[in-house]
């Protein structure tokens, strides 16, 4: 269960509910996701902590929190999620929290055209398909707050991560043009490049890796053996080297929210402000032989 926190939740839409910031976050069970819930909840947000599972919906509102299923590779129910929290504040919403994805750690050439659609569908397809569904309140209302969740790998891609890397990528670019495009009308886009913080992505992505990769047949099944595997199922007793609680992302979220003048871009670990000086200082060669190791 969640840390408790002061149930302030107002389902009835109560003039005290309706007048608090408003803010609808994905990917709520767990991880940088219930960590922003909470904060913003404590600083006095309404939030809309969002999951995919019903279930965690409901240890999130034990907890405190107003909660309802939104499931980022289902288009009908993000609209459905969306007009809920719309409802619930006669009509308004100030952020949209695009927090909820999932891994694949695989070669490209090992991952199924099918695996690849699936993984899409979640960390990119449904990302957009919320900020669309939000997009003509945020406009009628004159301001917004749309934060994406993208990550170290958006910046640079490395051997075994090249299909979550192409979410992230796309997710950075769309998010760019969609800046450029409403430039002027009150809207604010962010994106949050994190690098390894303390979530259960790793354990997650085990049920995506056993239904699609078929690595015992893979021409590069030695550097599976060696590398991938180990690390996927590793029982971790420690933090990685260079990582960071998920508070260390929400203490971006809340700039990015809160601030009169909220950035672009945040980085958050020192492996993500190394990997853009890589990007900005490096040859696409020297790049290579840094990200391979030799």
């Amino acid at each position: 269960m969640p840390p408790a926190v002061e149930n302030t939740a107002d389902v009835t839409g109560s003039a005290t509910a309706r007048n608090r910031r408003s803010v609808l976050i994905t990917g709520c069970s767990s991880g940088i996701g219930l960590d922003g819930a909470l904060t913003l909840h404590r600083r006095g947000w309404r939030v809309f902590a969002t999951c995919r599972k019903q279930e965690d919906c409901e240890r999130l509102v034990a907890g405190g929190l107003e909660s309802f299923p939104l499931d980022q590779a289902d288009p009908k129910g993000i609209r459905a999620a969306v007009a809920e929290a719309l409802a619930r504040t006669s009509g308004t919403l100030d952020a949209l929290v695009c927090n909820g994805a999932h891994a694949l750690p695989a070669a490209m050439e090992d991952t199924p055209r099918d695996a690849l659609r699936a993984l899409f569908e979640v960390n990119l397809f449904g990302v957009f398909d919320a900020i669309n569904a939000v997009l003509p309140t945020m406009r009628a209302q004159g301001h917004g707050r749309v934060v994406n969740i993208s990550s170290v790998l958006g910046i640079v891609a490395v051997p075994f991560r090249g299909p979550y890397s192409g979410t992230k990528f796309a997710m950075e670019a769309m998010t760019d043009a969609m800046r450029l495009e409403l430039h002027g009308t009150g809207l604010h886009f962010t994106l949050i490049q994190p690098g390894p913080i303390s979530t259960r992505i790793r354990e997650n992505a085990v049920p995506h890796f056993e239904r699609w990769i078929d690595w015992e047949k893979s021409p590069q099944r030695r550097a599976y053996e060696e590398a991938v595997i180990p690390r996927l199922y590793a029982q971790k007793s420690k933090p990685d080297r260079f990582e960071l609680p998920p508070s260390a992302v929400t203490g971006k979220l809340v700039h990015a929210l809160e601030s009169a003048r909220p950035r672009r871009r945040y980085r958050v670990t020192t492996l993500t402000h190394a990997a853009e000086i890589l990007r900005r200082t490096l040859s696409t060669g020297q790049r290579d032989r840094v990200l391979r190791g030799r």
